[in-house]
């Protein structure tokens, strides 16, 4: 059985916590409540959030099995955010025009993002961006069309840019003073394809 992590940070649960914690501190689950209010709008307005074991298995917000193809299996915001099920919550991308971007390993441990990164931010300066569960990425939200997901590498760092078929993990972390609403993303798309 895998050790329990805090829904907000990478951090294990306490060998002691009780079988329902969610978070590794009170700072963590005061965290994460504040962290809710900054989704944008145009995603927890759409029924397509799952909750994530903490290996990222997706599951129901009763603890059964999820698919990010299956809409019978996502909810709404508000019972994915009530639910304790699993280590965390999901969106899911159906190709509706919602697209996201996630930079791998682009956060150092001082904060600093890396260079390739940075780049790939000033170009997308209009949409929210939060950073990922791992602490060490980021996932950079916005709306354009992509025809199926890839994997690529820009100047040694890696990106993923997904529209449909998939969830990502969303920790509501917003990362600096970006917007807390979705920009326009096809231009960054394009330049990266």
């Amino acid at each position: 059985m895998a050790t329990p992590t805090c829904e907000h940070c990478p951090n294990p649960l306490r060998i002691t916590a009780r079988r329902h914690a969610r978070f590794c501190s009170p700072r963590c689950r005061a965290a994460a409540h504040r962290a809710r209010r900054t989704v944008p709008a145009e995603l927890t307005s759409r029924p397509r959030w799952i909750r994530h074991t903490a290996r990222k298995v997706p599951i129901t917000v009763d603890g059964g099995t999820a698919s990010s193809t299956d809409p019978s299996t996502w909810s709404r915001y508000a019972d994915a955010a009530a639910s304790s099920a699993g280590a965390g919550l999901g969106f899911v991308l159906n190709g509706d025009g919602l697209v996201c971007l996630d930079l791998d390993h682009c956060i150092a441990p001082d904060g600093e993002v890396a260079g390739w990164a940075q780049t790939i931010l000033d170009a997308a300066d209009d949409t929210w961006v939060e950073v990922s569960r791992s602490g060490d990425g980021l996932h950079v939200w916005g709306r354009g069309a992509l025809q199926s997901g890839r994997r690529i590498t820009v100047n040694g760092g890696s990106v993923e840019l997904y529209a449909t078929g998939r969830y990502i993990a969303v920790t509501g972390r917003t990362h600096g003073d970006t917007p807390r609403r979705l920009g326009e993303l096809q231009h960054v798309i394009d330049v990266l394809l």
